[in-house]
């Protein structure tokens, strides 16, 4: 069964069109389970009717003409009860409601199977046969199992299909999806596609804007990977019989001269198609081909056509010649977008991110919020071969990004920026001020960084310090780790513009979503594995010498404080600390004068909090990462779309957790900082400032709208809001709560786009 699975899976990813994909799961289906019927309806987004969209059995004349509406018949009650329906005879039903002219009184038996996507019944798929009887377990699980599997599939499908109606020219719902919304803000501007993540269904339709370039790029991208299957199997001599390398020998030839060239050369001449298009179509085509096999060996060369196609692409990538151009406005979409990919494009080019992975605290939704750029995560529905050059709305308030919108819709959301634009201009007088309650309560207000063009954008914020700086990125866009004299004159350059005011720079943070292209680290779970501090006290060259050059940079200047990341024990803490001590004596040894900087730790494991009061007692500040806190706190992947909804910074064990912290850190006369994402964002700075929190580390983009928070809301109003926070049950109820008081108090317009 898996494996028919796979191929149905496999076919109907293969087509772009979404009735051809349906047609082929119904096909495919009355097939497997032998039946009379099988019929697909799908939930039209504007009448929530329910429509015959494909079927086998039924007059073929009634699809895309028969519609129940969302209370009406079986498929609707399928749909609202959101699981199977299994019945002998339909009829005797009190839901049944037949439909004139689909030729359904033949078929007595039923079984509906909802097709559910992010939670949501976007259609149903139906199986009927002529005589009464009940389905086997077997084949109601088949059916669920098929549908699960094919919902993803189908939603992108009927975008796709809906964006090739507005390329016709003809006229089709606003194309509005939803994911999580990574970065506050509005962008209107023109989608590029990130083609880094090889995947034949992810490469961009675009037109050639030079034929005989696309040829050339697409013929050198075949000629190397040509010559790297020889080599491969040059290096396989020793260890293969030559029946075994002729694998080797098929690959070379499919590459050298046949259809495979000459349909993809057709299709860059008389189609005006890119290269990597072009051979994506060609590769897909051969790759059906295949699969229509009967030959169960033939047919398994599907994958190896695929794999070959892949290995292809990924050298066609790499041409410079065929990477998009970044005009002013771009709006970069991907699967997986990394950070590297972010530091390519001109900062005057970049207007915002949309990802269909990851969630609000991937580390791309991270660096995007940095540079203050509007961003949305997780949009899975997104067809990314459809889009490159494609006008698209970014709306990081809401999660949504829209789709070549009409013009009622992007005439709105320009008053919105308008707006935005207007608000931004008024808290630009808050620059100078202290954040300082209307009470008298005072908290620090810092900026992240992570590059050292950040430093000087937090300087014009009113930014007081950096709070958490992060010095894994210059490590990750080299080829090698950097020499100490390399990091110290990083450093310096960060220190150096920001004293007398703190930099806090956290120690190499490396692991979980953060790999070094020369320093790979595979493992099975990698936010549970070796990362962070775990790495560096493993490698204590790595870690000796970037001690050496902070302190090092810090000579004359005395405004570092060294961060320590995921410290879970306190043995990792004292190790720590004494090879700072350590190193710091080296160098004075060496006539260089250091000094020993304030020191702190990073609480953002679910241990940490437990020994808060223990960890603060051997340094001089804590400092709170609320994104991998709440990751752990919550057991939720934050780079998984599929949990991002689960992802809460303000959820109450989360909240409970930090002010356990806030507490350890009053008791012991340490001070403690929220470095996450929970800082910059209005609701839940009021109740850290309720708590305590000495100092909020956060984008420099949201210094001037926390510090309006703060200095409008009394803490004494704070803290009571914090009380009732506490006796709240969910994440839910606490926002509504807090966003509530922040209208009350006239802050409404740091909540969504406009005033």
């Amino acid at each position: 069964m898996i494996k028919s699975l796979d191929r149905i899976i496999s076919e109907v990813d293969a087509v772009e069109d979404l009735s051809a994909g349906l047609n082929i799961i119904v096909s495919r289906v009355s097939e497997m389970l032998a039946v009379d019927v099988c019929s697909v309806y799908l939930r039209q987004p504007d009448t929530e009717n329910f429509v015959l969209m494909s079927s086998v059995g039924l007059n073929p004349e009634a699809v895309g003409k028969a519609c129940l509406a969302s209370d009406e018949g079986l498929v609707s009650l399928v749909a609202n009860r959101a699981e199977p329906i299994n019945l002998s005879d339909a009829f005797d039903h009190p839901n049944f409601r037949y439909i004139a002219g689909t030729g359904e009184e033949k078929f007595r038996s039923f079984l509906g199977v909802p097709i559910i996507h992010l939670r949501k019944p976007v259609g149903v798929a139906v199986v009927q046969t002529k005589e009464t009887r009940v389905f086997s377990e077997d084949e109601v699980t088949l059916l669920m199992t098929l549908m699960a599997q094919l919902a993803n599939i189908i939603s992108v499908s009927e975008i796709s299909s809906s964006i090739k109606e507005i390329q016709k020219g003809k006229k089709a719902r606003v194309l509005a999806m939803r994911g999580v919304a990574g970065g506050t803000g509005i962008v209107i501007g023109t989608a590029v596609t990130s083609q880094v993540a090889i995947s034949l269904k992810g490469i961009c339709d675009r037109e050639a804007q030079d034929q005989q370039t696309e040829i050339d790029a697409i013929m050198s991208a075949i000629q190397t990977t040509r010559e790297e299957i020889k080599s491969l199997s040059n290096k396989m001599t020793e260890h293969l019989t030559d029946d075994d390398r002729m694998v080797f020998d098929a690959y070379v030839g499919m590459l050298e001269t046949g259809s495979l060239i000459d349909d993809t050369l057709a299709r860059i001449e008389h189609g005006n198609k890119w290269a990597g298009a072009a051979f994506r179509d060609t590769i897909l085509e051969h790759v059906r081909a295949f699969e229509d096999m009967e030959d169960p060996y033939l047919r398994e060369r599907a994958s190896d056509v695929k794999g070959l196609g892949k290995r292809v692409l990924m050298h066609l990538l790499d041409d410079a010649k065929v990477k998009p151009k970044y005009l002013k406005g771009t709006i970069l979409v991907g699967e997986d977008i990394t950070p590297a990919q972010l530091a390519e494009i001109p900062r005057n080019k970049l207007s915002g991110v949309v990802c269909t992975k990851g969630s609000v605290t991937s580390h791309v939704a991270i660096l995007a919020r940095a540079l203050g750029i509007p961003s949305v995560m997780g949009v899975s529905e997104l067809p990314l071969n459809l889009v490159d050059g494609r006008r698209m709305i970014v709306d990081g308030y809401s999660g949504r990004c829209y789709l070549d919108p009409p013009r009622a819709v992007v005439r709105e959301y320009n008053r919105l920026i308008k707006e935005e634009d207007e608000l931004s201009e008024s808290l630009g007088e808050l620059r100078d001020l202290p954040a300082e309650s209307p009470d008298g309560a005072i908290v620090k207000l810092y900026s992240n960084t992570g590059l050292i063009s950040d430093v000087n954008y937090a300087l014009e914020s009113g930014s007081e310090g950096i709070g958490l700086h992060r010095t894994e990125f210059p490590f990750m866009t080299r080829d090698r780790f950097p020499g100490e004299r390399e990091q110290t004159e990083l450093y310096r350059e960060i220190l150096e513009p920001c004293a007398p005011h703190q930099v806090v720079l956290r120690t190499l943070d490396i692991g979980g979503d953060k790999a070094l292209p020369y320093f790979p680290i595979e493992e099975d779970n990698p936010f549970l594995g070796w990362r962070g501090i775990r790495v560096t006290l493993d490698h204590p060259e790595i870690f000796a010498t970037q001690l050496r050059s902070m302190l090092s940079a810090n000579v004359g200047l005395g405004n570092l404080h060294v961060l320590f990341p995921m410290v879970s024990c306190l043995s990792e803490l004292d190790e720590s600390i004494a090879l700072l001590d350590r190193v710091t004596k080296e160098l004075q040894d060496e006539g260089i004068m250091v000094t020993k900087p304030q020191v702190g730790a990073m609480v953002e494991v679910p241990s940490a909090v437990y020994l808060a009061d223990a960890i603060a007692r051997r340094v001089d500040f804590l400092s709170i990462g609320s994104n991998d806190l709440t990751q752990y706190l919550m057991a939720v992947d934050r780079n998984n779309s599929r949990v991002a909804d689960l992802y809460d910074e303000l959820h109450p064990a989360v909240l409970r957790a930090i002010l356990q912290v806030a507490d350890a850190g009053q008791r012991t006369g340490k001070t403690v900082c929220v470095c996450g994402t929970m800082a910059s964002d209005p609701a839940a700075a009021v109740l850290l400032f309720a708590m305590g929190i000495d100092g909020l580390s956060m984008t420099s983009s949201s210094i001037n709208r926390i510090k309006w928070v703060i200095r409008t809301i009394a803490k004494s109003r704070a803290e009571d809001l914090l009380d009732k926070a506490l006796l709240l049950d969910s994440p839910g109820e606490i926002r509504k709560l807090l966003n509530n008081a922040l209208e009350e108090a006239g802050l409404g317009g740091l909540l969504r786009a406009g005033k």
